[in-house]
Parts: structure tokens; sequence; C-alpha cells
């Protein structure tokens, strides 16, 4: 579900990690099938290399899960729509892929890395990002966790979907343990992009409209459905770079004010049938 606006469209880049690992699973595949390797010595020797190449193509995957991310029919038209649409929707049912369809298009903007397939809006300069849930643990524990890894495991912070090479500094928060505050990314630095810095913060709508204020944003992802209030403020912070507002979540709320912002007339009087 969308409303009207506009969107800029620049060249899209391409990481070549899939290429990387493509090789890298080719050369641990050829380190069993040698016809040099004929004693159970050089076999055991090619068998503990197979392995070690093994653990890094997982490594790499895991640290990279951006480059893996192939949206589903409903989350592709939902990104699709970004070219077009400054605000948008995606309402579904739980465990459906609507907070990671949202982070995998959060670290593509951070990061500036838009795989080949890409149609939906894209930036071609760094950014300031917002990421909110209800609460402060609930921001930590759904887009926070999407988006960096494991809250509880800082150790493993760069396995969500910002890759773990483009994270160049993490701050953390205050009252939620493992909560961040904000991420400093690394944006481009490929082909004809010049690398330099984007930056995401965490916000949470329990803090009220007063702590939304202030800031100059080019997007804000709203992950659960906000107050009208918490919305309207997300949305001015976007104004003056015309940027986005993306919401997901499951209708818990009903036909909320929210809601409403994104369904036509038509489609309201059909619901009511």
């Amino acid at each position: 579900m969308t409303k009207s606006g506009s969107a800029s469209a620049v060249s899209k880049l391409s990481s070549g990690h899939f290429s990387q690992n493509r090789a890298l699973q080719n050369r641990a595949l050829q380190s069993l099938s040698s016809p040099s390797l004929v004693s159970q010595s050089r076999a055991s020797t090619a068998k503990t290399e197979y392995l070690s190449l093994l653990r890094e193509l997982d490594r790499r995957r895991r640290a990279n899960q951006l480059a893996a991310y192939r949206p589903y029919r409903k989350q592709a038209e939902f990104h699709a729509a970004g070219a077009t649409s400054r605000e948008r929707l995606f309402m579904a049912g739980n465990q459906l892929g609507k907070t990671r369809a949202g982070g995998a298009e959060w670290a593509m903007h951070l990061t500036g890395r838009y795989p080949e397939w890409w149609q939906g809006k894209v930036f071609d300069t760094p950014v300031r990002l917002w990421a909110a849930g209800v609460t402060a643990e609930g921001t930590r524990d759904n887009p926070q966790r999407i988006l960096i890894g494991p809250p509880q495991q800082p150790a493993a912070w760069g396995t969500g979907m910002i890759p773990a090479d483009a994270i160049v500094s993490t701050i953390m928060g205050r009252g939620v343990p493992h909560g961040l505050d904000s991420v400093v990314v690394r944006h481009g630095g490929g082909g004809d992009v010049q690398a330099d810095e984007s930056v995401l913060s965490f916000k949470s709508f329990e803090k009220g409209r007063e702590k939304w204020q202030g800031e100059t944003l080019h997007g804000v992802w709203f992950d659960e459905e906000p107050p009208l209030d918490i919305y309207s403020e997300g949305l001015t912070r976007t104004n003056a770079t015309g940027g986005i507002t993306i919401v997901t979540f499951t209708p818990l709320l009903g036909m909320s004010d929210v809601v409403l912002l994104f369904l036509s007339a038509k489609e309201v009087e059909g619901m009511g049938r």
C-alpha cells in the first residue's frame, strides 16, 4: 500500500560477493577431487582444507546477509513502490517477512549496495535513517536484530542485514541492555561511488513525540504501528530531503488512523461489507 510521491534513480551497484563465494565453493570441491591426492595423508589434508573452506564460506554468508536477500513477490512489490511513493505500508500476518524486508531495504540505503534486480528508491549519497519500534526493547529485538545481528551476542554483530565490513562503529544506548543508540555505516566505495558514511539511529514510540523532533532525515522505518502523532512527526523529519517512510506491522489495532492513511475510500468501503 502506498501514497504518491517521487524518487530519484541512479545506476545500481554490484558488490561481487556472489562471484567470490562461488569461487571459494569451487575451490573447496577441487580440494577433494584433485587426482594428485593419492595417499591417505593427502586425502586427510584435502578434507581438512575442504572443511576449512566451507567454514570460511559460511562465515562470509553470515557476514553479508544482504547479498543473499531475494524478496518474494509481496516484498518485491513493496520495495518497487518506493520508486514513486514517499510513504509505504507493508501490512501482513506474523512471520511473513515484513521486518526482514524493511531491514534489507534500510541496509541497501545505508550502504549504497543496490542489487541488479532492485527497482525501488535509490539514494546516491550517504543517508541518515531511523528505525523504530513500540518500546526500546522491541526496537532492540526486532529492527536492531535484523539489521545488526543478535543483540545479546556482540561478537555476532555484523551478521544482520548490514554487512559486517560496512559497520564502522556502534554507540550503545541507555536503559536497555545491548540496545544500540546508533550505528555508523560505510556507504559506497565501489565503482564510481566514493566511500563515505551513513548514520542509523534507533528510536521508540514510547518516548513520545518530543523525542522525534529536530532531526533532518532521509528515511524513517516504523516497525509496528505507530500512533498518528508519531507517524506525522517522523514523516516531517523527511520533508527537507524528499525522503521516505516505511511502516511494517501486523494489523492488531483494527482500522486505525495510520492504516486509514494508506487506504482509498473504495478500499475502506469494501472492508465494511
